[in-house]
């Protein structure tokens, strides 16, 4: 159901459509459309906090990690990495987005 649900986010954010994947309480930095472009949902994984610490505190039962990058990205631009879902009656809402940053690896 994660990756799903993050193909669905992506393509909502990606086109400028508001989602109604987001929890009314997220706290997720949704950046703009462009960010999104190029994206598509990696390997759903239940939350571990050890890592995560920031996210913790959210409550969220799923992170996800983003594959692929938004066209243009050079050393230093950061885009969408990871989202972090809430399980709620309705199905999984956004809670946080984590952002990731391109480093030049060349």
């Amino acid at each position: 159901m994660p990756v799903q649900t993050t193909e669905e986010l992506v393509d909502d954010m990606s086109t400028g459509e508001a989602s109604g994947l987001i929890c009314d309480e997220s706290v997720a930095d949704l950046g703009k459309a462009t960010d999104w472009v190029g994206l598509s949902a990696g390997e759903p994984e239940h939350f571990v906090g050890d890592y995560w610490e920031k996210q913790a505190v959210l409550d969220p039962q799923w992170s996800i990690n983003l594959e692929g990058l938004p066209e243009g990205l050079t050393p230093g631009s950061t885009y969408p990495g990871d989202v972090f879902y809430r399980e709620t009656d309705e199905g999984l809402c956004v809670i946080d987005i984590a952002w990731s940053t391109l480093v030049d690896v060349g």
